[in-house]
């Protein structure tokens, strides 16, 4: 199995196991559960954030080591998945006054510079968006938009509440929202749906240079199809992957112990739940269940 569908399994285990509301979603996350377009109603939570020289914003002596070394998007999103489950199987607390164990600032632009590998404790948006800090590119326009790019508003004419979000892919064939990684204020770190940029606003696309390679899927509305990377669990099958399918299963409701163990209560679980979703009733945990299961179907 690829390392991109075992880490989604097993984040969406230790989630389930957590907070058990968050499963039925692609994002392993908490607040995804409505996809619906939120960017109508603009969060007002957030910022003024730390300026460029205070102590908890990297230093512009620093700046010029911040773009030497590149990551793939892939790596970039996986870093950025990471906050969703941090703080002990939950997402990390937003706070611009304050540092997460990884030592980056968590706010909107600490959590970017944390997903890029900045420099700690992170630039604010203003540094992620300036061409003189080498760390991003302007792009003219949101059709340009990759996986790992940025939609920053660096504005400071509107109050100074400035926000940067990290672009995933298109959540509809119109182009007119996208998935998108953030770190808000009352919510902290989140995966859903936004229309930042798409439109008159303040948010502007931009591109990491830091970013190297292709991505897998980068500008797709829809998730890859399934292939023989997903494992296939039956009964009898026992390990990891067997854990984490046990706890999406308790998640929805189902009461099997998660023993790591696929016997005749997680079949019969299985079978339920494919009967609950229109999928060939065969106990079997296959590419279609395993994507019914983690939401992303």
């Amino acid at each position: 199995m690829s390392l991109t569908r075992r880490t989604q399994i097993a984040l969406a285990g230790v989630v389930a196991a957590g907070v058990a509301a968050a499963i039925a979603v692609p994002s392993l996350t908490d607040d995804t559960t409505d996809q619906k377009n939120v960017a109508a109603a603009r969060d007002t939570d957030y910022g003024p954030e730390p300026e460029t020289d205070s102590n908890l914003v990297t230093q512009t002596d620093q700046i010029s080591t911040l773009a030497t070394a590149t990551i793939s998007p892939d790596t970039m999103i996986n870093r950025a998945r990471t906050w969703l489950t941090a703080n002990g199987g939950h997402q990390v607390p937003y706070s611009m006054q304050r540092v997460w164990k990884d030592g980056y600032r968590q706010d909107c632009s600490g959590f970017v510079s944390m997903a890029l590998a900045l420099g700690k404790p992170g630039l604010n948006t203003v540094g992620l968006a300036s061409s003189s800090s080498g760390v991003t590119k302007h792009l003219s326009g949101t059709s340009q938009l990759r996986k790992g790019d940025l939609l920053i508003d660096a504005s400071t004419s509107d109050g100074d509440f400035r926000h940067v979000v990290i672009f995933e892919k298109w959540a509809n064939t119109s182009h007119s929202s996208y998935w998108a990684y953030e770190q808000r204020g009352s919510h902290g770190t989140t995966h859903r749906t936004l229309s930042y940029g798409i439109g008159k606003d303040n948010y502007d696309p931009y591109r990491p240079l830091k970013l190297s390679g292709s991505s897998s899927g980068g500008g797709s509305s829809t998730p890859s199809t399934p292939s023989a990377a997903w494992p296939v669990l039956k009964n009898g099958s026992k390990g990891t992957d067997v854990r984490s399918a046990q706890q999406l299963l308790i998640a929805r409701g189902y009461s099997i112990a998660a023993d790591s163990s696929f016997g005749p209560a997680t079949r019969s679980a299985v079978t339920r739940f494919q009967k609950a979703h229109a999928l060939a009733a065969d106990g079997v945990i296959s590419p279609n269940t395993w994507r019914t299961l983690l939401g992303t179907r």
